[in-house]
Parts: C-alpha cells; sequence; structure tokens
C-alpha cells in the first residue's frame, strides 16, 4: 500500500506531503489545479522519463519520495531482484537534476529501469486516455494474455523462440535458390578460400608467439650493444666498473677488520653484494651469447607473420576467428557440393518447423478460447454493475493460419451490444468514451482481484459519464476499495462521495509565485468541496444540504 507522497520543487509544488489511506482515497480540484502534477510525481518516483522541465524555476532539483508498507508476495519480489526493504517498508526516493536523475530504494542507489520494473508489483496505474487503447486490437490481445497468465506466457515464450529459428531457416532457403553459373562462382571461391587457409596450417596463439620473436629479434642487435655497455659498467675488467670499485672496497675493509670486531658484519654485507653482482654479471653475459643474430632465421619470422596477418585481414582479427572461417566455408562448400540435397534437407526441415510452429499456436489459440470465456463472463458481470444494462460482452479468439507471428496466429476481438435486439460488434465499432472508460474500469476491476494489486491509482475514470452512471462508477470503485487501497482523480460529486479519505488539490500565489498545494480534507470540508463540485455558481444552503445528502446516501451504499 502507498502510504505517503513526498514532494519538493516539482512543476507547482514548492513543497507537499500527502498520507494516504485504506479503501478509497479521492483527489479533487479546479482544473488546471495541479491534480496531474500529484499523479506524475507518483510516475515519476517509478522511473518514469523525467528532465531539466520538471525542475520548479528557480531550483537546483526536484525530489519526490514515496513510502510503501508490503505485504508478502512484494516482499518476496524484492528479495528475488536483490532490493533491500527494511521490516515491510519501501522508501522509494528520485532526485531531479539538470542532466540527470538519481533514483534510491531504501538509500541504495538503482537504475531507473529496476524502478520501472518493480513498479508493476507496487500499484496499478491508470491514465487519463487509457481506455483509447481498447480500440487497438493489439490490446485485447494483451489483455487477455496477461489474464491468461503463467502457461500462455510460458508457451509464448517458447514459441517466440520457434518463430524467430523457423524465420531464420525460412531466410536462408530464400536466399540459397542459386543458378548453375552462381553456385559455380561461389564454389569457385571457397575452394580457393579453403585452400588458402589449410595452406596455412594454422596454430593458435601461433602470432602472438613469433611477434615476440620478431621484436626480439629485430632489436637484438642495438639489445647486445646494451647489454655489453651494461655488463662492462657492473663487471671488474674496467676501471671505475661496479665489481672492480667493490672489489677494491672490500680489500680495504679487510685491512682493518681486526681493529674493530663491529666491521666485521659491514664486511660480510659488502662480500653478499660482491657476490651477488659477480653472479648477476655472469648471467648478463650468457643473456649477451643469446642474442646472436640469425639472418636466416629472422627472414622465416618475418614471412610466417606476413602470411598470418594477411589471412588475419582477410577473414578475421585473430587466429581462431581464421579457423572459424574455415570451418564455416568448408561447410558451406559441402553444402554447395550436394546443392539438391541440401536444399531438400533444408526445405524438409522448414516444413517440420512450420508444423510445431502451428502446433504451438494451436495450443495457445485453446488456452486463450478457456481464458476469454471465463474473461467474457467476469466483465460482463463487472459491466453490469457500472450501469451496463443488458450488455453481451464476449471475447472471440480467431485462428488465421496466414498469419503466424511469434506470438500466435490468433485474431482476438472485444465484441459488445448495449442494447437489447442489436448483434454484437467490435468494441471500437460503437463504444462510446464514456463506455470505454467504463469497460477499461471492468478490467481492471477483474484484473486487481485476479493479481492481488494492493494500489489502484485512476486519474480521471470518470471521462464522459454522469447521473446514474456515474452513481454506478461511484459504487463499483467502493466495492473495490474494501479489498484495495484506490487513489483517484475526478470532477464529479458521485464519486467523490464515496471518498474515505477527500484530499483537496489547490493552486495559489504565495509571495508573487504559483504554488499547488494538497491538503485532507475534515468531513464537513469535504461537504463543501461535493457543493462546489455539484456546480452551482454559488453554495448555497440548499447546495450544501445537496451535497450532504449525497454524502449520506454515498456511505449507507458503501456500508
Amino acid at each position: 500500500m502507498l502510504e505517503s507522497l513526498h514532494v519538493k520543487n516539482l512543476a507547482l509544488i514548492n513543497e507537499a506531503e500527502v498520507d494516504f489511506t485504506k479503501g478509497l482515497n479521492i483527489l479533487t480540484g479546479e482544473t488546471g489545479a495541479g491534480k496531474s502534477i500529484i499523479i506524475g510525481s507518483i510516475n515519476l518516483a517509478l522511473g518514469a522519463k523525467a528532465d531539466k522541465e520538471y525542475i520548479r524555476t528557480g531550483a537546483d532539483y526536484a525530489l519526490v519520495e514515496l513510502v510503501f508498507s508490503l505485504n508478502e508476495k512484494q516482499r518476496e519480489i524484492l528479495k528475488e531482484m536483490d532490493l533491500p526493504e527494511e521490516d515491510g517498508i519501501l522508501i522509494l526516493q528520485r532526485k531531479i537534476m539538470a542532466g540527470r536523475s538519481v533514483c534510491k530504494i531504501n538509500g541504495e542507489t538503482v537504475s531507473s529501469g529496476q524502478l520501472k520494473a518493480l513498479s508493476g508489483f507496487l500499484l496499478d496505474m491508470y491514465g487519463q486516455h487509457e481506455h483509447q487503447s481498447l480500440l487497438k486490437a493489439s490490446k485485447h490481445k494483451e489483455l487477455l494474455d496477461d489474464y491468461a497468465g503463467g502457461s500462455v506466457t510460458e508457451l509464448k515464450r517458447e514459441l517466440k523462440e520457434r518463430y524467430r529459428s523457423y524465420k531464420r531457416d525460412e531466410e536462408d532457403l530464400s536466399s540459397n535458390h542459386l543458378d548453375e553459373n552462381a553456385r559455380s562462382r561461389e564454389m569457385d571461391l571457397l575452394s580457393y578460400e579453403v585452400n588458402e587457409i589449410e595452406a596455412a596450417a594454422l596454430i593458435p596463439g601461433e602470432d602472438e608467439e613469433l611477434e615476440k620473436q620478431y621484436r626480439r629479434m629485430s632489436n637484438a642487435r642495438r639489445m647486445k650493444e646494451t647489454v655489453t655497455v651494461v655488463h662492462g659498467m657492473t663487471g671488474y675488467e674496467d676501471d671505475g666498473s661496479a665489481g672492480e670499485t667493490i672489489g677494491r672496497a672490500l680489500r680495504e675493509l679487510k685491512n682493518i677488520v681486526s681493529f674493530d670486531e663491529e666491521i666485521s658484519p659491514l664486511l660480510d654485507q659488502l662480500s653478499d653484494i660482491d657476490n651477488l653482482l659477480n653472479d648477476f654479471n655472469r648471467s648478463l653475459s650468457d643473456y649477451r651469447e643469446s642474442l646472436e643474430f640469425d639472418e636466416e632465421e629472422f627472414q622465416k619470422t618475418q614471412e610466417r607473420l606476413n602470411v598470418l596477418n594477411h589471412l588475419k585481414g582477410k577473414y578475421g582479427g585473430t587466429i581462431e576467428s581464421v579457423l572459424q572461417s574455415f570451418d564455416d566455408k568448408k561447410k558451406r562448400l559441402s553444402q554447395l557440393e550436394s546443392y539438391e540435397e541440401y536444399l531438400a534437407q533444408l526445405q524438409a526441415k522448414l516444413q517440420k518447423e512450420k508444423r510445431e510452429l502451428l502446433s504451438d499456436c494451436s495450443r495457445l489459440s485453446k488456452l486463450r478460447v478457456e481464458a476469454a470465456g471465463e474473461l467474457s463472463l467476469k466483465l460482463s458481470a463487472a459491466m453490469e454493475d457500472l450501469n451496463f444494462i443488458d450488455v453481451d460482452f464476449s471475447i472471440e479468439v480467431e485462428p488465421e493460419e496466414e498469419h503466424v507471428s511469434e506470438d500466435g496466429y490468433d485474431k482476438i476481438t472485444f465484441m459488445i451490444s448495449t442494447n437489447p435486439g442489436e448483434k454484437k460488434k467490435p468494441l471500437a465499432e460503437i463504444a462510446s468514451g464514456g463506455e470505454l472508460s467504463r469497460i477499461m474500469l471492468a478490467f481492471k476491476t477483474v484484473f486487481a482481484d485476479e493479481e492481488g494489486t494492493d494500489t489502484l491509482i485512476f486519474d480521471e475514470i470518470d471521462t464522459g459519464i454522469s447521473g446514474k452512471t456515474a452513481w454506478k462508477v461511484s459504487e463499483k470503485l467502493g466495492k473495490l476499495a474494501g479489498g484495495h487501497q484506490i487513489i483517484c482523480i475526478t470532477h464529479l460529486p458521485q464519486i467523490a462521495a464515496m471518498a474515505d479519505s477527500h484530499y483537496l488539490i489547490e493552486k495559489q500565489v504565495k509571495q508573487e509565485r504559483t504554488v499547488t498545494d494538497i491538503k485532507r480534507l475534515s468531513e464537513e470540508e469535504s461537504i463543501s468541496e461535493l457543493a462546489r463540485l455539484l456546480g452551482s455558481g454559488s453554495v448555497t444552503e440548499a447546495v450544501m444540504t445537496n451535497a450532504r445528502e449525497m454524502r449520506e446516501m454515498a456511505q449507507k451504499t458503501k456500508n
């Protein structure tokens, strides 16, 4: 459940804090007061795209913070996503700055992608124009498959892989219809390339070893000159060399060691240095002898490296890539040498894949038909609660084998008749804006019960409705709020009257700046706001009486 919302420096909001409650939370206010900013801020906290335009003029950043109390299922999901939670409390924070934003969960920085992945498990949000999506056939399939859940989701995952494999093989077959001349030309080229690579007798890692040897040989003369100089500097033959100087120092110390026993350890240290230097000098001499330059060996190394670099430049950046190319070319050459047999095998494989693909599509179609029957009954019942009298609603699942895709071959259509005696037609052809709003609400209520969603947010679910229908929608929201937290923006007094908690959003001018504030209304303040929503130019005693009666009626209905 969403416990609270804290917003700072966002659009018209200087700073606002809202504590939400269980049941039906109603948000009302004049048009343009900033109701959608409140809902938008929740979206931002859950990872929606943000830019510096959201930051209030004069501020360096905008901040949105949400506090959720989690149910057991949500706590398990956080654990699976390796995200922190503390004693069933989740604090989401997003700080929006120019050019970047920082997202945190219980103080731990996360990506906006992680927030988006988590958001669907925390709440379900219905936007102002979401009902328009019901006019799209793709949305019908999405809603049905979401309702069907587990088995359909798993089958669609398998079907997607199978379909992509089928399309790859279909493309292979299409690109492999060669005439005799084209096949001959390709075979000639492949034969040349296979022989070229084969003749090189490549060994993985050979190029690295040869390059190492080549660097050593190509710099051997300079290396030998330097080693000779260092050998003389550290030897015992030249005047002033390290070895000759240390030897003289040893002789001098030996002459005085008998005068003071404390000199003895120093003499031993210098003797060790002399021995180490002597060993180093001999090793350096051996290394110098190994630097003998062999012109013939150098030439062979250079020629071999040229061959390897030519093949790497032509067939891949590494010897491993060249060898992989060699295997691929041999395989392709073998296919072309037995071309008719290869095509026959490819066609047989494609036919087998298509049979399996159609079989999966058929299984998926059966699952959809079963789910469509169940969902149609539940939606029909929900629509009747929303003042659809004599509604006849069904979900048609029509297999179209010629239109196979990665999510099956079914055409899903929502069919409806809202008038007795009229035959059912596709929803997109006959539903008005108000009817679409109620149908989407019916979907939301059914899905909320199925998925166990704690929090549902409705941004103006009342589009295009009034009168008795508005009361029915109000009753439905009141009933739904019995098992869920509902946060709802509305302009209708019928819906506002059903509130468990009523909040007023107002736009005011403070210190010559426009600001949006939100506050929770008392019972009497809520009745005054209902009177305003009833549409009278002035709030008379009669209007207040009407508002009070509407509130009482709503409470009786809810109880």
